[in-house]
């Protein structure tokens, strides 16, 4: 199953004689809360043949979707457009689409050189300065046109907000079938747009807690397929699969290094529960925390030298930060409540964690020192949150009450307010969202 794909991309501008593009006027704050989602339009990549005009119309669906997900932008409906294009080395009417109060338009074309590849092209133009904002040339196989529609989605978001994308990803989630009572559980990947979901194992043990390495190839998770739970290392690619280390007590909690050398992780002795950091090379584990207390659910920041835990060693469980290589930890969480799962995002400003507090339960941020807490959403179950790779959305598992109800995946943004449910196949938990892929 590999994701690794040959493509070819290149900037290119308008070729009309004397033309040269503007400094971009429409740019996208995302940092205030309370946007207003800005209206994009985005016609059906054009073709001169059947098959492109196939794949030219569902690139276009995908890209839709993705913006009008991000709750950044609106997607307009293509029925509502007055203008049919017919090139896209012309300059649009923009009359024409500022009728439909489109603040911005997305021009495509697919080309299919040969039956092994096709070029895929876009224009981004702002509507109300008239202007085009960047134009790039995709090239790759036919059978890869869902990816290059996630990457035109990061570039027309990267051009408009300043910041990387997220669409060209995937996310790891534990799948879940029968009732709660006797539920089988395994392992499932899927697009983050919830396309292509794979089973990665068959379903026989219960499984928890999958994470990604920063290749987005291989990932690890706590199996307890041997009574006692252990951590295993999958390559997804190749199916191969190790356990990582023969310790006799439980060992859970695993998580990669941002440079994927190393792993944190949680090994239970006599009743007691430190973190440990293993070399993925040597197989060797250093011990980080000695407190006679429950250490668990280690996470490194983006540039690997802290790490974010959490303890109940000041009476409840609580969120700690200390170096990576151990020693003295700083409490940073303050609120009513018990913290856990804490989880660094990957621009290493904010910290995701789950609170409890009065029955019910939150996904939260806050700064990395502790400061500025919010709480983002909240119900009878909330946990497990992940950061999209850009570190502006968070995917997390919510259960629902009673003997019927089920866990299920949703995401927020960091404003809070841009709640959607991540459709799954079953129930899911556990979610893992990978860096963008290679």
């Amino acid at each position: 199953m590999t994701r690794h794909i040959k493509l070819f991309i290149a900037s290119f501008l308008f070729l009309l004689s004397g033309f040269q593009p503007a400094i971009a006027q429409l740019n996208i704050d995302i940092t205030q809360g309370n946007l207003d989602p800005v209206p994009i339009a985005i016609p059906d990549f054009l073709s001169a043949d059947m098959q492109g005009r196939d794949i030219g119309a569902k690139i276009a669906e995908v890209v839709r979707a993705d913006l009008e997900r991000s709750g950044i932008f609106k997607s307009l409906s293509p029925s509502s457009f007055l203008e049919t294009q017919t090139n896209i080395d012309y300059k649009p009417t923009f009359a024409d689409w500022r009728v439909i109060k489109a603040e911005a338009l997305v021009s495509g074309r697919v080309v299919v050189e040969d039956p092994s590849r096709i070029r895929v092209e876009y224009r981004l133009w702002d509507i109300t300065a008239g202007e085009q904002l960047s134009g790039i040339r995709f090239g790759t196989a036919p059978n890869q046109w869902r990816r290059i529609a996630h990457k035109v989605s990061d570039s027309i978001y990267k051009k408009l907000t300043g910041e990387e994308g997220y669409f060209d990803s995937r996310i790891v989630f534990v799948d879940e079938q029968g009732p709660k009572t006797n539920r089988r559980k395994r392992l499932a990947i899927m697009d983050q747009d919830s396309a292509n979901t794979q089973y990665l194992q068959s379903g026989a043990d219960i499984v928890l807690t999958p994470r990604f390495s920063p290749n987005s190839q291989t990932i690890t998770y706590m199996s307890y397929e041997n009574i006692v739970p252990q951590v295993y290392v999958l390559d997804i690619e190749t199916g191969r699969r190790e356990l990582l280390g023969n310790f006799p007590g439980m060992t859970f909690s695993p998580r990669f290094s941002p440079d994927g050398k190393s792993m944190i992780l949680s090994l239970m002795k006599k009743g007691n529960s430190d973190l440990y950091l293993m070399d993925l090379t040597s197989r060797s584990t250093s011990r980080l925390t000695t407190s006679p207390s429950i250490d668990v659910s280690g996470s490194f920041s983006p540039e690997g030298q802290k790490i974010v835990f959490n303890s109940d060693r000041g009476g409840s469980p609580q969120l700690y930060v200390m170096s990576a290589r151990g020693g003295d930890a700083k409490r940073i969480s303050f609120g009513k409540g018990r913290y856990s799962a804490p989880v660094w995002s990957p621009r290493g400003d904010k910290i995701a964690f789950v609170r409890s507090k009065d029955g019910k339960f939150a996904i939260g941020v806050m700064n990395s020192d502790g400061s500025g807490e919010r709480i983002l959403t909240e119900s009878y179950l909330d946990e497990s949150p992940t950061w999209s790779p850009n570190g502006r959305v968070v995917i997390f598992s919510r259960e629902t009450r009673g003997a019927r109800g089920k866990s299920e995946l949703w995401s927020v943004d960091l404003t809070g307010q841009n709640l959607r449910k991540v459709l799954t196949p079953g129930g899911a938990s556990d979610p893992a969202w990978s860096p963008l892929l290679p």
